[in-house]
Formats: C-alpha cells, structure tokens, sequence
C-alpha cells in the first residue's frame, strides 16, 4: 500500500523559510520520480517542482530560485527547501510521483505565508 505523508508545513512571514517533508512508502522509491505540488485556495494543483530519481531536478517559474527539492533515498524522503517565501505561496502543499498518480495523493501540508 503506497503512502505519502507530509508535514512541515505552517505560517510564517514573507521573507521567511520552511522545509516540508515527504516520507514514502509501499513502492520502490529509490528509482521513482518525485514531485511536490501545490493547491492554492480556488485554483488547480501545480506542479513546482520534481526530482528524478538520478537527482536531476525541475522548478515552475514562480519558485526558481527560491525553492529547492531534493531526496534522501536511505531514508524514502524527498524534501522541499523554501526560501523567499511570498503570499502567493500560501497553499496545502502535496507529494506525488512524477507525473502524478491520482490514488497516491496524501492530505498535504499547508503553507500560509502571511505578516
């Protein structure tokens, strides 16, 4: 049975930082893409960034720069370092394969950047 749980999510001020994490199970993660995705309050899932498993990574243009995904395959972790934070950020933040799996998404964590 696949599971992703996220946490570290929470409020903090524009400027601020947060690392979320993702702990995988139920699938060998170590040869998976992975992605972290965002939904912001009345708009789509998006994709801002992924990880391949040989650690080659991908960013939307709104985080470049910012954002930074990585993995720890001993530990089945993938991470999401954010630095910058804006408003426009604040969302529930989900893990996912890359591309995504609908019947993997897991409850997310939220993200509120706000003063």
């Amino acid at each position: 049975q696949v599971q992703l749980v996220e946490s570290g999510g929470g409020l903090v001020q524009p400027g601020g930082s947060l690392r979320l994490s993702c702990v995988a199970s139920g699938f060998l993660f170590r040869v998976a893409g992975m992605g972290w995705y965002r939904q912001a309050a009345g708009k789509q899932r998006e994709l801002v960034a992924a990880i391949t498993y040989g650690g080659t990574t991908n960013y939307a243009d709104s985080v470049k720069g910012r954002f930074t995904i990585s993995r720890d395959n001993a530990k089945n972790t993938v991470y999401l370092q954010m630095n910058s934070l804006k408003p426009e950020d604040t969302a529930v933040y989900y893990c996912n394969l890359e591309p995504a799996t609908k019947q993997y998404w897991g409850q997310g964590t939220q993200v509120t950047v706000s003063s």
